[in-house]
C-alpha cells in the first residue's frame, strides 16, 4: 500500500502496523501504542484509544493524560513546558531587538527633527541688577569681558592643554561620549544631577547652541547637535569655540581675556604652564582661582593642573624632560571690574556665591555649570544689606581703625586687614558687611576667609556643648558657670590621651577660678581641660552642629585654643545661633533673585535647635560677663555710647597676634569683627603687633581694643535698648553668687599636684590655689593675687583705662 493509500486509510478509521523503516518493533496484539506529545513527553494509548480515532485523535489524548498526570502531581499547576514556550529564548531575543530597532528608529526621527540652532551665548550675556534690602540699586554688573581669537593664534602646545585636560579622545572621536551620556541621562533622570563625561564638543554645544539646564531634553539635544556639528565642523573650530566660549572666572569669557586676567598676556604669548592652569580652570573657576581658593582649592587645582601635563605627556604631545622641568605658575592678583568699588564688590561676591549654591543643590549644578548660569546672565538680585547699618560699619571701621593706619610710616600698617559681618539672629539676614579696603586694593573678602584662627571666640563653644551634653568634671561634678577648675597657667590636662599643658595669657595662674570668671578673663588652661572633660570629638561635632567647618580636623585638646581656620561670617553664624536660644542660624546676604521667567528664594536661614535653650541661653548668660567684667569692659561696657543695653560677646587674640577679635551680640543684632595681619606682598599670616603705633608697651593687639571698639561704634548706634530673654539661672546675665555652688570644687583632687611634671616656664607650685600668681610673668595681671579667693569679683584688672593694653589679651 502507497503512502497516499495509508494516509487514506488513517483517515477512514483503520490502522495499520507500523512502517518497516522503524526502528521500533511493532506493538503486541492488545498492547498499548506510545505516542509522543508536543511536550516532548510520552503517552501509553491502550488499544480502545489507539484503534478509535485518527492518529491526532491519538496525540490529543495522549496531550490530555499528560496534563491529567501533571495536574495530580503538582495540585493543578500547569506544566513546565508551558512556561518554558512563553519564554523561548528566542522570543526574548526577538523582543529585544525589537527594543533595539524601537530606539535606533526613535533616534532617527529626534535626528531628522533637530537641527543645529543658531549660536545664543552673546544673548545670554547680560547685565544682573543688584539691589538693597530697601530696593535701591546697590550695582550694575555685566560688560562682557570676551574677545574672540583665532585659533591659529593660540600656541597648538596650549590648545593640547584642553585637550589633555578636558576630552584626550577629542581628536579622534565622533563629538560624544556614549558611555557618559549614557550615566549622565541616567542620574538627570533619577534626580542625582551632573556625572561629567562631556566631550568637548559637547561642552561646546552645550555653551554656545544649549543653556545649562539639566534636563534630558536637553540633553537629547546636545547629543544630537553634537553630532551634527561634529560632522559639519573641523576640530579646529570646534576647539577654538569651546576655548573661546567658555567662562574662567573673574569676569573673563574665552581664552583670551582669561589670559589677560590671570597673566596680563595675550593668548598667543601663553606658556604650556599658564595655559594647562587656565584649563584647569573650567572645572570650577571660582574655586580655583588662586587669589582666593582655599588650602583645599590650590590644592585641587594643582592636581589638575599635573592631571593634565601628564596626560599631554601620555598623548605625545609634552616631553616628560621638559615637562618634570615645570613649576606650577600662580596667577598675577585679580583686577576688579568697574563698577564694583568700595565695599561693593565684596557683596556682590557673596550673592552670586549663595545663588550659585542654591542652583548647585536644587538643580545638580557644577560650580562651572552654576556660574555660567549666574554672571552676567540678566539677573535682578535683592540682597539683605540694610544700606544705612551698611554705611555705619563702614564709618566705624575707617574711625576706630583704617583711619589710624599710615603704611609710609610703619609698614605693618600696610599689613592689616579688617572684616565684619552683621546678622539679625531672628532672620538670619546679613545686613551689613565689610570686606576689605576696597575691592579693587583687596580681591580676598576679609568678611569670608576662613584662613586665621578665631582664637579664644571659640571658648563659649565648648561651653555651649559641655551644657548640651550634661557634661561633668573628671571627678563627676556637673559643668555649669559656677563650677570650679584649676586655673594655673601650663597644668597639664587630665583624662587626654594626648599630651596638652596650654599657657594662659602672659603665663598667668589663677588658682581655683568659677568658670563664669575663667570665661571673662578667657583663662586657656581651663578651657582646655573643659574640653577634654565634654570629649573633643563632642565638642568638634558641637563646632560643627554651630556652623564652623570641622571637616577633617582632629579632635584634640588644641582645638580648644581655636586652633582652626575660621570666618567672620562663620562666627557671626555660631554667635546668631547662641542668640536665636539654640535655633541653627545660616546668615544669607540673598534675599532672591529673579531673571524673565524664573525666580529663586534661598532656604529659610533659620533652622531647627542644634542645641538646647538652655544650654544657649546660659552661654549668652556667661559671655554678658565678659563684656561687664572681662576683656571687653573699657571699650564696650564703659563705651558711652551703651546706655544700658545689654550686650554678650567674647573677646579672642591668636598665637603670634597674627588676627584679633571680638564677637558679640544684643538681642537683635550678632556683629563679629576681625582683624588679619597678611603681609601686602606675600599675602602671608604675619603680625598685627605694633599697627598704628598707639599702643603702648610692646603695641601688641587684642581682642577688647580695635575689634571690640568697631564693634560698639557700629552697634550702639544701630540698635535699639533691649534686654535678653533667658531660659536659666546661672550666668553673669543673673548675678551668681559670691559663694560658689555645691559644685565649687570639682577641681580639688586634679589641682593638688597640677605642677607635678610642670614645664621649664611653669614652676612646680604645690599649693597653687593660695599662691597663684607666684609662678606668673611680672606682666601678669593684678586680679591673679588673689583669684581664688574672690572668684566672682571683677576680674579686671589687668585692664588699664587704654582698652589697647597687651594685659588684655586673650591667647599669646
Amino acid at each position: 500500500m502507497g503512502r497516499a493509500e495509508e494516509r487514506k486509510a488513517r483517515q477512514r478509521g483503520g490502522r495499520r502496523a507500523a512502517p518497516e523503516r522503524r526502528s521500533s518493533p511493532p506493538a503486541a496484539p492488545g498492547a498499548p501504542e506510545i505516542l509522543e506529545s508536543p511536550g516532548g513527553t510520552t503517552t501509553a494509548v491502550g488499544p480502545s484509544q489507539a484503534e478509535g480515532g485518527t492518529r491526532a485523535e491519538r496525540r490529543k489524548a495522549a496531550a490530555k493524560g499528560n496534563s491529567a498526570k501533571g495536574s495530580s502531581a503538582k495540585g493543578g499547576k500547569p506544566a513546565k513546558g508551558r512556561i518554558r514556550r512563553l519564554f523561548t529564548w528566542k522570543k526574548m531575543l526577538g523582543t529585544f531587538f525589537a527594543f533595539c530597532l524601537l530606539g535606533i528608529g526613535g533616534f532617527i526621527v529626534l535626528y531628522m527633527m533637530v537641527s543645529v540652532p543658531a549660536g545664543n551665548s552673546l544673548a545670554q550675556t547680560q547685565s544682573n541688577v543688584y539691589k538693597y534690602s530697601d530696593g535701591s540699586v546697590l550695582a550694575r554688573k555685566g560688560t562682557v569681558n570676551r574677545e574672540i581669537v583665532d585659533l591659529s593664534k593660540v600656541p597648538k602646545d596650549v590648545q593640547h592643554t584642553f585637550v589633555a585636560a578636558e576630552n584626550k579622545s577629542f581628536y579622534s572621536d565622533n563629538g560624544i561620549d556614549l558611555k557618559g551620556m549614557a550615566r549622565g541621562l541616567y542620574n538627570t533622570a533619577r534626580g542625582r544631577g551632573t556625572q561629567g563625561g562631556s566631550t568637548i564638543t559637547q561642552q561646546y554645544v552645550k555653551n554656545y547652541y544649549l543653556d545649562q539646564n539639566q534636563t534630558v531634553t536637553r540633553k537629547l539635544k546636545e547629543l544630537v547637535i553634537s553630532l551634527k556639528v561634529d560632522r559639519e565642523k573641523s576640530k579646529d573650530d570646534i576647539l577654538a569655540g569651546y576655548i573661546n566660549t567658555s567662562y574662567y572666572g573673574r569676569g573673563a569669557y574665552g581664552i583670551q581675556a582669561a589670559a589677560q586676567a590671570y597673566y596680563r598676556v595675550d593668548a598667543q604669548d601663553l606658556t604650556v604652564e599658564q595655559g594647562a592652569y587656565l584649563a584647569a580652570l573650567l572645572q570650577a573657576p571660582s574655586q580655583y582661582d588662586w587669589a582666593v581658593a582655599g588650602p583645599i582649592g590650590k590644592k585641587l587645582v594643582v592636581d589638575r593642573w599635573n592631571y593634565t601635563l601628564n596626560n599631554m605627556v601620555g598623548q605625545g604631545w609634552l616631553d616628560k624632560t621638559k615637562r618634570d622641568g615645570m613649576t606650577f605658575p600662580k596667577p598675577k592678583e585679580p583686577k576688579a571690574a568697574s563698577g564694583l568699588e568700595g565695599q561693593k564688590g565684596y557683596l556682590v561676591e557673596l550673592a552670586n556665591t549663595q545663588l550659585e549654591n542654591q542652583l548647585m543643590k536644587t538643580q545638580g549644578l557644577t560650580r562651572s555649570e552654576a556660574e555660567a548660569q549666574v554672571v552676567d546672565q540678566g539677573w535682578t538680585i535683592t540682597l539683605n544689606i540694610d544700606p544705612k547699618r551698611q554705611a555705619k560699619l563702614e564709618a566705624a571701621v575707617k574711625s576706630q581703625l583704617t583711619g589710624k593706619l599710615d603704611g609710609k610710616k610703619r609698614t605693618v600698617d600696610k599689613n592689616v586687614q579688617a572684616g565684619a559681618v552683621s546678622v539679625d539672629p531672628k532672620t538670619g539676614r546679613i545686613v551689613a558687611l565689610y570686606g576689605g579696603i576696597d575691592y579693587y586694593k583687596h580681591y580676598t573678602n576679609n568678611a569670608t576667609r576662613a584662613d586665621y584662627q578665631p582664637a579664644s571666640t571659640f571658648k563659649p563653644i565648648i561651653l555651649a556643648a559641655a551644657l548640651d551634653q550634661n557634661a561633668k568634671t573628671q571627678d563627676g561634678k556637673e559643668i555649669n558657670a559656677n563650677t570650679v577648675y584649676d586655673g594655673t597657667s601650663r597644668r597639664p590636662v587630665k583624662g587626654s590621651d594626648i599630651a596638652f599643658s596650654p599657657p594662659n595669657e602672659d603665663n598667668a595662674d589663677y588658682g581655683d577660678i568659677t568658670v563664669q570668671t575663667a570665661m571673662n578673663k578667657s583663662v586657656n588652661s581651663v578651657f582646655a581641660q573643659m574640653g577634654v572633660d565634654v570629649g573633643m570629638k563632642n565638642v568638634m561635632k558641637a563646632a560643627d552642629d554651630l556652623g564652623l567647618d570641622t571637616t577633617n580636623l582632629p579632635a584634640v585638646p588644641a582645638q580648644t585654643l581655636g586652633s582652626m581656620g575660621a570666618s567672620p561670617l562663620e562666627m557671626a553664624g555660631v554667635y546668631a545661633t547662641l542668640d536665636n536660644h539654640g535655633k541653627k542660624v545660616t546668615p544669607t546676604i540673598l534675599a532672591s533673585a529673579e531673571k524673565t521667567g524664573r525666580r529663586v528664594d534661598p532656604p529659610d536661614p533659620v533652622g531647627d535647635p542644634v542645641i538646647s535653650m538652655s544650654a544657649a541661653d546660659q552661654v549668652t548668660s556667661v559671655l554678658t560677663g565678659v563684656v561687664d567684667d572681662g576683656t571687653a569692659k573699657v571699650s564696650v561696657a564703659q563705651n558711652p555710647l551703651r546706655k544700658g543695653q545689654q550686650v554678650a560677646g567674647k573677646t579672642g587674640t591668636s598665637d603670634n597676634n597674627k588676627s584679633a577679635w571680638f564677637t558679640g551680640y544684643t538681642p537683635d543684632l550678632v556683629t563679629s569683627v576681625g582683624l588679619f595681619g597678611e603681609d601686602y606682598k606675600k599675602h602671608s599670616q604675619v603680625s598685627l603687633t605694633g599697627a598704628t603705633g598707639l599702643i603702648p608697651g610692646t603695641g601688641r593687639i587684642n581682642g577688647g581694643g580695635y575689634p571690640a571698639q568697631i564693634w560698639a561704634t557700629y552697634t550702639f548706634g544701630v540698635t535699639k535698648k533691649q534686654k535678653f530673654d533667658l531660659n536659666t539661672d546661672l550666668g553673669a546675665a543673673v548675678q551668681p553668687t559670691l559663694t560658689p555652688s555645691k559644685s565649687a570644687t570639682p577641681s580639688e583632687t586634679p589641682s593638688q599636684t597640677p605642677s607635678q611634671t610642670p614645664t621649664k616656664s611653669a614652676p612646680p607650685s604645690n599649693t597653687p590655689s593660695n599662691t597663684p600668681s607666684q609662678s606668673a610673668t611680672t606682666s601678669a595681671p593684678p586680679p591673679s593675687n588673689t583669684p581664688s579667693n574672690s572668684p566672682s569679683q571683677s576680674p579686671t584688672g589687668g585692664i588699664t583705662d587704654n582698652p589697647l593694653d597687651p594685659a588684655a589679651d586673650d591667647f599669646q
